[in-house]
């Protein structure tokens, strides 16, 4: 059952991706899909290895909502700095701690917080990551915690 979803999501999202509905490009999409979820269910057989995802699923749905919006605000607070006539830019570059037990919720924090406009992660280190903000204010501070806050909600617990 697995396999078959997994197929069907990968199909589903080449159609959405690729807007070509051609009956042979269809049925080429669909037999990609169904050959890359084979090869990696035997890759799975062989190595011993699974995908695990510890993510709850309705709150990084939630969260996900949260971040675009975010991401909304974020871009309109650039895009004024950008065409003020005085671009009063405030770059800093600081450590900020993040509270993840997985790899996969430390690598979403970091991506969000490079996703937002205005800021990058730059370096990652066990507990802390390194971020660039193009215009620092000390808000940013508060505004990153309840971002990693968030995302750390978003965990199962598990690794």
């Amino acid at each position: 059952m697995r396999t078959i979803l997994s197929a069907l999501t990968l199909f589903a999202l080449w159609l959405l991706m690729s807007g070509i509905y051609k009956p042979l490009i269809v049925w080429l999409g669909l037999a990609s899909a169904v050959i890359a979820v084979l090869v990696v269910r035997r890759m799975d057989i062989i190595d011993g290895h699974r995908l695990s995802i510890p993510l709850k699923p309705l709150k990084f749905i939630t969260y996900l909502a949260w971040l675009m919006k975010e991401i909304a605000v974020s871009n309109i607070a650039v895009t004024k700095l950008i065409l003020s006539p005085k671009m009063g830019l405030r770059q800093h570059l600081f450590r900020v701690p993040n509270t993840q037990r997985s790899e996969l919720a430390a690598t979403i924090y970091a991506n969000s917080i490079t996703l937002t406009p205005g800021t990058i992660t730059v370096e990652i280190d066990r507990d802390a990551f390194w971020v660039h903000a193009a215009n620092f204010d000390e808000s940013d501070h508060g505004a990153l915690a309840d971002m990693d806050s968030r995302v750390t909600a978003t965990e199962t617990g598990r690794r």
